[in-house]
């Protein structure tokens, strides 16, 4: 997603708060953690994630990555 897609206007703090926690879980499951994620503030009516102002779609995309890869760690093997 990019952060010009006009879908993430509808993201409220809420939403991008329970994304933020999401990613925390998720992220642990892989050694990542992100201590310092959070809302920064709404510019043009977008949230943005405290990654250094990171577009929430930036936790959209993190997100979308690590549950890609956690699937695929538990999709058993074609041996």
């Amino acid at each position: 997603m990019l952060p010009t897609d006009p879908r993430i206007r509808a993201y409220t703090d809420d939403h991008i708060r329970t994304l933020l926690a999401e990613l925390q879980e998720r992220g642990k499951k892989f050694g990542l953690l992100f201590p310092s994620a959070d809302i920064d503030h709404t510019l043009d009516g977008r949230v943005l994630v405290r990654f250094n102002t990171a577009p929430a779609s930036t936790l959209l995309n993190l997100l979308t990555l690590l549950l890609h890869a956690d699937r695929e760690r538990n999709t058993p093997c074609d041996s």
